[in-house]
């Protein structure tokens, strides 16, 4: 049933593109110019992160382990702590398919335009925003991937923000692009960095956005706890066979820690097994940051 109600939340999410935008979504604001100082002011701040005390990561290695080992499939996570400056990576190497988690990439790039451009997003962009993070519109993000330059263009934005190791997908295929989860806290640093290139208002409204998807799209994550702004990416992947990508990336208020969290899989025999593995390596992964688990609430509610 789970799978179905998704399912079926994509396909209204799809046929509602071109119908405007969402009710109750914030405005889309440029109200100061692009600053990229060196690659990105966010991307420094993750580069030079404290790396998690050698016993803390140890043991978190070591629950981690013990969790997928007995699980179907490829997952890799990374975290990063505002609050203390450290960050954590596991099992990262070989880049995983993003899905629809490359929406927030695409949202970045459309941003940093405007911006660039000295303006506001228009209404037809808003409603095309809105739809791609809130209800995982696949058309309404193909028109924005347009917008931005498609591939070309979305690898000179995350260039230039000295994220490196993502490579957008060609044509229609912006799903297909390939990246690690440190590099997709990365791309939630520079969306969030209050010293970083995007507007305070282009933040708040990116960060409404992901704080107010579709309830039946609110998995992944948000089972760590704490107050959630995310987006998830689910696929039946050609290239592996038809086994599921599920990943799940986004910002937690939670035990006084603000974490940027990204948790990439592959290859799981169907849905809810791929959601159920990312919700358990997202949790392991908080608790070994803050070791509390907190009452899981959306951001803004």
């Amino acid at each position: 049933m789970l799978l179905r109600g998704i399912l079926l939340a994509l396909v209204a999410g799809v046929s509602g593109c071109a119908n405007g935008g969402v009710a109750g979504a914030p405005p889309a604001m440029a109200d100061a110019p692009e600053r990229l100082p060196g690659g990105g002011a966010a991307a420094i701040q993750v580069s030079n992160a404290a790396q998690l005390p050698k016993a803390a990561r140890q043991s978190l290695d070591l629950a981690l382990d013990r969790y997928l080992q007995g699980r179907p499939g490829r997952t890799a996570v990374s975290v990063q702590d505002r609050t203390t400056g450290v960050q954590y990576a596991f099992h990262e190497g070989q880049p995983f398919m993003l899905a629809s988690v490359a929406k927030v990439d695409i949202l970045l790039a459309l941003l940093l335009q405007a911006q660039r451009e000295h303006r506001q997003l228009d209404a037809h962009e808003r409603a095309l925003a809105d739809r791609m993070i809130r209800y995982s519109d696949n058309e309404c993000a193909h028109d924005l991937y347009v917008a931005i330059g498609r591939q070309a263009g979305l690898t000179r934005t995350l260039h230039r923000l000295g994220v490196r190791d993502t490579y957008p997908g060609a044509g229609r295929f912006w799903g297909s692009t390939r990246s690690n989860p440190s590099d997709q806290v990365k791309v939630l640093g520079v969306l969030t960095d209050p010293d970083g290139p995007v507007s305070a208002a282009n933040r708040r409204y990116a960060l409404g956005l992901m704080s107010s998807v579709a309830p039946d799209q609110a998995w992944g994550v948000s089972a760590a706890g704490g107050k959630v702004a995310l987006k998830n990416g689910w696929l039946p992947a050609e290239a592996h066979g038809g086994l599921w990508t599920i990943n799940s990336v986004g910002r937690l208020l939670v035990a006084d820690h603000e974490l940027l969290i990204a948790v990439l899989s592959e290859r799981s025999p169907d849905m809810p097994t791929g959601i159920t593995t990312v919700e358990r390596v997202a949790g392991l992964a908080v608790k070994g940051f803050t070791g509390a688990r907190a009452h899981v609430t959306a951001l803004g509610r």
